[in-house]
């Protein structure tokens, strides 16, 4: 490649791809994707952001010209009107925040070890940034992903002593029950610290429809979490080193690191229990996991630590600032368990979500409309702006040529690509794109980061929304920009179980299927995906998978990490352990009752059995109470480890493994009380004229060899006027079979279980709503009902 395009390529700052389906009619050269002014300079998107014209847009709006999601996972994070960005410095860090803050910048953490720091800036003034001294780039943090679901119900219970309100079924289903009653053990004197995105924030149910069922002091009241008046006399409070309280424009959190915490109070009712949120950016995140582990009064002295959150920047081939973070807690005596991801998809019985070649395959050209992209831009911007497309990814493995990569998108799903490539962070030396095309062969989306002079990380995410009625096909294309190594490389489509539903196949050596990846799948942490609580048949659908393999040594600060002898491949996950258990706020309603799903629900399982291990052999090493659990464990049909590891936990079987000895063996435990029950759906009321319009429910003679249906029974005007600050929206959903439950889709945010009858309030503005039927026996509408409106405010 010519030197002045390479000089071009580290300068961009115009605009990247457009997203919306509605934009993909225009020229290619509307969507403007060209280059900026050097490696000081803001990323790609937030040079967009900065423009006067994007940041007073509504944020769908951004989003969708930005190439993210606009809500939930892998969209802008936010606090209020300001957008979190990682600001790297070349040297001094410490000795600039005085001169960020002047810039406009809340600082929000400093890490001296990667001379970054993660700031909340205004959209307005995110140029003001670069003019810093020694400042080395900046670049947009990305909302990480939560491997839970939620949903909410009135407190209706009252607890049985020595029992909470709700009890996760995992007390029994891993022997925990029974490993406190034969070895007299309940956690005490070790403190189990989880991080996730809340403890104690949320006002309203995971859906938004009803208010929050509990919050952490009636938690305490009803036995479910310790602290002072909790009727078993676990009076120690969960200590809260850090919370994640949202700006007032944001959406607020689920508090699933509650839920988590319930779970080890579930089954290690005598710990000591502490929270750190992990929602403030990649950095603080790791310095959070540092601090739950630091000797008091600095931290909080964790010796088993639970999280349940991913950054989709964390590395694919070798251990981020996270991973970094856990391999220094457990060298110093703490046992960690992380969940392994809610992202395997499955094609029949086809794993289809992810996708990794072992080298990059150079087809020597691209598809035609990149190609007048690049043409178009450098014929507005002059020549060295453009695309370079010509070193396009050759996805055929053995003869012919295929330049992309077909994937289909559900209706109404957001589609999130997650690429990268065996190259170390802080020494990228090839530039690789990634682009999005439509059924026409036209670009809807793309990722242009500058990897070897701005962000310096093998990196590039792409995101899209199916606006359709129907299901669609996109074509995946990716570019070498530049560069001439051909790396490894690996894309996720990090879904959180769903969305996608079919892939181009994988053929000769390329590998489908694994999505465990970061932290979660790193050599230190115990990756737990996740098991039904009434089955020991078979893992969830959705527990991610791996192997993770690793090419590069860990990131410890600004310099590139020196590649591994060999690569080193890590079977992941390590365990499966319950989701699905009882709840008090956080769950689906199912047959009467709360119940918390996910990869989120697992690992804190998993760490509450480390907690009843560490009080028995207090001395044992890390090492140790890790092998006592995976030697014990069971196995789960004949699934092999790359679904399950070794197999599910047993608690009992793991304190045998370590050498301790029952005091009273053969003893039966109390089972605990009826759980929480949720409240029966009200039948709903006909609305008057011009509220919200029935919907005739079809007739269903038979449910025979026919797809599951779903569909709106009422919903709301396509306009509704309102003079407060938000308009109440009533939903009732229904199918075509009988004792189903349903997910939902707000906005942007994530598939989240939600009630019959949804009853939420939006602010002004175009909204859809997204509804997916699941059978009792877990099959799901592979075509959810969507239904937009809007809402308008008047005077």
């Amino acid at each position: 490649m010519p030197t002045g395009a390479k000089l071009a390529r580290r300068v961009r700052r115009l605009p990247i791809v457009a997203l919306v389906l509605a934009c993909a009619l225009l020229p290619a050269s509307a969507f403007g994707m060209s280059r900026g002014r050097g490696a000081s300079d803001l990323s790609p998107r937030l040079a967009e952001l900065a423009k006067p014209s994007l940041r007073s847009a509504p944020e769908p709006l951004q989003a969708a010209k930005l190439s993210l999601a606009a809500e939930g996972p892998g969209s802008l994070l936010r606090e209020g009107n300001r957008v979190l960005v990682d600001v790297r410095f070349d040297h001094g860090v410490a000795a600039s925040l005085d001169a960020l803050r002047a810039a406009g910048a809340k600082i929000v953490d400093v890490s001296r070890r990667y001379q970054t720091v993660t700031a909340a800036v205004v959209p307005a003034e995110l140029r003001r940034l670069v003019r810093v001294a020694r400042v080395d780039g900046v670049t947009e943090v990305l909302t990480p992903m939560v491997f839970g679901t939620g949903n909410a119900g009135p407190l209706t219970s009252v607890t049985t002593p020595c029992f909470g309100a709700a009890t996760s079924e995992g007390d029994e289903q891993l022997r925990a029950a029974q490993a406190r009653s034969e070895f007299e053990v309940d956690g005490s004197g070790v403190t189990v610290g989880v991080l996730s995105d809340s403890f104690d924030q949320a006002t309203l149910s995971a859906d938004g429809s009803e208010p929050i069922a509990s919050h952490a002091a009636e938690d305490v009241e009803s036995g479910d979490l310790p602290g002072p008046g909790n009727p078993c006399g676990h009076e120690t409070p969960v200590d809260v080193v850090e919370d994640y309280e949202p700006g007032p424009e944001e959406p607020e959190p689920a508090d699933e690191g509650r839920a988590m915490a319930q779970i080890v109070h579930d089954l290690a009712p005598g710990a000591s229990l502490a929270f750190a949120t992990a929602f403030k950016g990649e950095l603080s995140f790791a310095e959070n996991v540092e601090r739950l582990a630091a000797p008091s009064p600095a931290g909080a002295d964790a010796k088993v630590i639970a999280d349940d959150v991913s950054y989709f920047e964390e590395p694919f081939f070798q251990e981020g600032p996270v991973g970094v973070a856990v391999s220094n807690v457990t060298a110093s005596g703490v046992a960690y368990f992380s969940s392994a991801g809610n992202n395997n998809l499955f094609e029949g019985s086809r794993e289809i979500a992810s996708w990794e070649a072992p080298e990059f395959r150079d087809s020597g050209n691209c598809p035609p409309s990149l190609v007048t992209l690049s043409e178009e831009i450098e014929e507005a911007e002059g020549p060295g702006t453009g695309l370079h497309p010509s070193h396009c990814m050759d996805f055929n493995p053995e003869s012919g040529v295929d330049r992309t990569f077909g994937i289909t998108v559900a209706s109404g799903a957001t589609l999130i690509a997650d690429l990268q490539w065996a190259e170390p962070w802080e020494g990228v030396n090839t530039d690789i794109d990634t682009f999005l095309l439509n059924s026409k062969g036209q670009v809807i989306g793309g990722s242009i980061e500058d990897n070897v002079g701005g962000s310096k990380r093998p990196f590039e995410l792409v995101g899209w929304e199916n606006e359709s009625g129907a299901q669609a096909e996109v074509q995946l294309v990716i570019n070498r920009y530049s560069g001439i190594a051909n790396p490894p490389l690996k894309f996720a489509l990090l879904e959180n179980g769903g969305g996608v539903t079919a892939t181009q196949k994988s053929i000769g050596s390329d590998v489908a299927g694994p999505t465990i990846f970061g932290h979660n799948g790193g050599e230190y942490a115990m990756s737990i995906g996740a098991i039904r609580y009434s089955t020991t048949a078979a893992p969830e659908k959705f527990s991610s998978r791996g192997p993770v393999t690793h090419y590069f040594g860990p990131v410890e600060g600004t310099s590139p990490a020196p590649k591994l002898g060999s690569p080193q491949v890590l079977s992941k996950p390590d365990l499966v352990t319950t989701d699905g258990g009882a709840s008090t706020f956080f769950a689906s309603c199912m047959s009467g009752v709360w119940r918390f799903f996910g990869t989120s629900a697992a690992a804190p399982h998993a760490a509450a059995v480390a907690a009843l291990e560490r009080e028995a052999k207090p001395a044992e090493s890390v090492a140790n109470v890790e092998k006592a659990q995976r030697e014990a464990a069971v196995e789960v049909g004949t699934f092999p480890p790359q679904a399950v590891g070794s197999g599910l936990l047993d608690a009992v079987g793991a304190l045998e493994q370590l050498g301790v000895t029952p005091s009273s063996p053969g003893t039966v435990p109390s089972p605990p009380p009826s759980p929480v029950s949720c409240p029966p759906e009200p039948t709903p009321e006909p609305s008057p004229a011009p509220g919200p319009t029935p919907v005739p429910a079809p007739i269903v003679n038979s449910t025979a060899n026919r797809a599951l249906r779903t569909f709106f029974r009422l919903r709301p005007p396509k306009l509704i006027r309102t003079r407060l600050g938000r308009a109440k929206a009533v939903f009732v959903f229904g199918a075509n079979e009988s004792d189903v439950t349903f997910v939902c889709r707000i906005d942007g945010g994530l598939f989240r279980p939600c009630p019959t009858r949804l009853v939420m309030r939006f602010k002004p503005g175009r909204h859809s709503v997204r509804a997916v039927a699941r059978d009792a026996a877990g099959n799901a509408d592979k075509t959810p009902a969507v239904y937009r409106f809007r809402v308008e405010r008047i005077d």
